[in-house]
């Protein structure tokens, strides 16, 4: 099986290099690599820092302009798609949603640490292979409230560019 591989460059933090596993999600890799493809996810943001738990990006700009995109079959378990297996643990790459099953778009998150509470109800997709330093750097930031947002970080974390190696 072909795993495509991505580069997610992230301004003044370095680089995170991720496998995608479409034999577990295909259409979220397809979605993914698509996105990525266009260039859409270059500029937007890691809005959302948790640390001990993830880093998610991939909806927003620097001034909190929505970026949409549409939204695609949740692949997981709990949604009647009991092939993706993944475990989220740490270096893991999955899509964020809304309470609707159905609602993932662009908006994705890596796992800072395991969390197996996820497991079978959001579609995990890949696994960061290298760079797993930058994520922790991004996991270690000062973050705060913007607007009805927490857990934002203090100053812009910006994914410079994202391409398929």
């Amino acid at each position: 099986m072909n795993h495509p591989i991505v580069k997610i460059t992230v301004k003044g933090f370095g680089t995170i290099t991720a496998e995608l596993y479409p034999e577990k999600a295909p259409e979220t890799v397809r979605n993914f690599t698509d996105l990525v493809s266009k260039g859409f996810y270059d500029g937007l943001i890691f809005h959302r820092v948790i640390p001990g738990f993830m880093i998610q990006g991939g909806g927003y700009t620097e001034d909190f302009s929505e970026k949409p995109a549409e939204a695609i079959h949740g692949e997981f378990e709990s949604n009647g798609f009991p092939q993706n297996d993944i475990p989220h643990q740490r270096g893991v790459l999955s899509m964020a949603r809304t309470s609707v099953p159905d609602s993932a778009s662009s908006q994705f998150f890596i796992m800072h640490r395991d969390a197996p509470h996820l497991n079978r109800q959001y579609a995990a997709f890949g696994r960061v292979t290298e760079g797993i330093g930058v994520v922790d750097a991004i996991a270690a930031v000062e973050t705060g409230r913007y607007g009805y947002f927490s857990d934002v970080p203090c100053a812009p974390v910006v994914i410079e560019k994202a391409v398929l190696v």
